[in-house]
């Protein structure tokens, strides 16, 4: 059952370093990656042009289960949650602007096929004070 883990959790790194690769080629500088926090975590923090984007990556071996049903309310708010923080600890400023993205990725032959969403989800209007 370890080697199983092992292999999922090296499929899952390689996939989140494949979007911050994507990222990067984009413009965007890296801030971090697996930003922790006990109630939850972002896969990766990016910056360009006055916009921090914070992604969620799911990276699987095969498109069987429908990837978009992967990201529950729960979870997005987990992520909404962590994002506040990792705002607030880096005393970001409200004319920054906040976007939650969504990678979805499938292991093809020694690469990936992606399904990049911008603004996959939004955090309640209520919510968005820094």
């Amino acid at each position: 059952m370890k080697s199983m883990l092992t292999e999922t959790k090296k499929l899952g790194n390689a996939g989140e370093q494949f979007v911050a690769n994507y990222l990067q080629h984009n413009g965007f500088t890296i801030c971090t990656q697996n930003y922790r926090q006990f109630f939850g975590e972002i896969d990766v923090i990016a910056y360009k042009k006055n916009m921090y984007v914070f992604v969620e990556v799911k990276t699987r071996k095969s498109n069987a289960m429908p990837m978009g049903n992967l990201i529950s309310p729960a979870k997005q708010s987990k992520i909404i949650k962590t994002a506040q923080t990792f705002i607030a600890q880096n005393q970001l400023h409200s004319t920054n602007i906040c976007r939650f993205d969504v990678a979805l990725l499938v292991k093809k032959d020694d690469t990936f096929i992606m399904q990049y969403i911008e603004n996959a989800f939004t955090k309640p209007e209520s919510s968005y004070g820094y």
